[in-house]
């Protein structure tokens, strides 16, 4: 298929790893943010191809991996209030709060849907006026903007029964928390695409400045990523720290002028709490004031979290600390119908990866 197939033709994969072994002369520590380019790697091999010198590990880029378990917790609890239709993406389901996930509400006989768009659950809140209808919004910027044209929407025909429980994050501000940790390993980030797409690359520019460290931006594709570890290799070898777009058929510096206004107009900057890695402040949204009339909190208060140790250690993997196969329950007691973290559970978790595709 033309567009897709190019960026996996076999010559091409091999020059570029050629190169990269070329390149490199010492060890380094590489991270690809985004879980969508860790599925890419693992499922490929890339890592594998790689000289033993260069080592990639995996970012908190999964919004379903880094929702705090208070915020499911929450969803649950609005999802089993009276008469309310919670509507979210397939990938929450399964994710476990404290003590059960939203698929056990549903057992439990909450009227919760899985869908593809917040369109569909706006159509949902038309075609039921008198139920209260929530939407999980999920995800990081590059799903921001949908949420936000839902809301519009919602306020322009003037629907009072859609409201949306809001769980978004922000990639910049994970990458300044994992740079700052004194535990940190990662000399250079591989930056998600689809976010910089929305994004633009300002927010990267100031990161790699402030903190000497190289940030490249790459697709998902495997001639992207290899792309972009030349592009990061080539940088560190040479004493260089700066952006480097290497995924310009999608991303433009500026990003999409039109989405982030959206986003602005509904949504402003606040602290959020991550999973496994705690409370970072100006990393994530919540509803503006404007918008505070569709904020799913009415209909429930929130929900005290008590701690259970699961033995997860989807912390570690997320700051690039540790590798899911580190894991003494992985493929064991935590596999995809039994998750025990987020990780297990996402399509784009690090661990539900490495239990797809490196399995022997």
């Amino acid at each position: 298929m033309k567009y897709l197939s190019e960026y996996r033709d076999s010559e091409l994969i091999n020059a570029l790893v050629a190169k990269i072994r070329h390149t490199v002369t010492r060890p380094w520590v590489l991270m690809e943010v985004c879980g969508g380019q860790t599925h890419s790697i693992v499922k490929y091999a890339l890592d594998q191809l790689l000289p033993e010198q260069l080592e990639l590990v995996h970012g908190p880029g999964c919004p379903v991996c880094v929702t705090p378990a208070e915020s499911i917790d929450q969803a649950i609890a609005i999802a089993l209030a009276p008469a309310v239709i919670f509507c979210t993406f397939g990938d929450m389901l399964r994710v476990p709060g404290s003590a059960r996930s939203l698929q056990d509400a549903k057992a439990a006989g909450a009227d919760v849907r899985m869908l593809y768009s917040p369109l569909d659950a706006l159509a949902i809140a038309r075609d039921n006026p008198n139920r209260p209808v929530v939407f999980f919004a999920v995800g990081f910027e590059t799903t921001a903007p949908a949420i936000a044209m839902t809301l519009v929407n919602a306020k322009r025909e003037g629907l009072r029964n859609f409201f949306v429980l809001v769980s978004h994050f922000l990639v910049p501000p994970a990458i300044r928390a994992i740079v700052e940790d004194p535990h940190n390993r990662v000399q250079g980030f591989l930056a998600p695409g689809h976010v910089c797409a929305v994004t633009g690359l300002a927010d990267y520019a100031v990161l790699a400045e402030r903190y000497r460290v190289p940030i490249v931006i790459t697709g998902f594709e495997p001639a992207d990523i290899l792309r972009g570890i030349l592009a990061c290799v080539e940088q560190l070898e040479h004493g260089a720290a700066q952006v480097e777009n290497q995924y310009r058929r999608v991303v433009g510096d500026d990003g999409n002028p039109l989405a982030r206004r959206m986003v602005s107009e509904v949504f402003t900057v606040a602290e959020q709490n991550w999973r496994g890695i705690g409370e970072m402040p100006d990393s994530g949204l919540r509803l503006s004031p404007a918008y505070r009339d569709f904020d799913a909190a009415v209909l429930a208060p929130a929900v005290a979290v008590s701690a259970v140790d699961s033995g997860c250690i989807s912390g570690e993997i997320l700051r690039g600390n540790r590798k899911p196969t580190q894991c003494p329950h992985f493929g064991i007691s935590c596999r995809p119908e039994h998750p025990l973290g987020a990780p297990m559970v996402s399509s784009e978790g690090a661990c539900a990866a490495y239990f797809h595709y490196q399995q022997p």
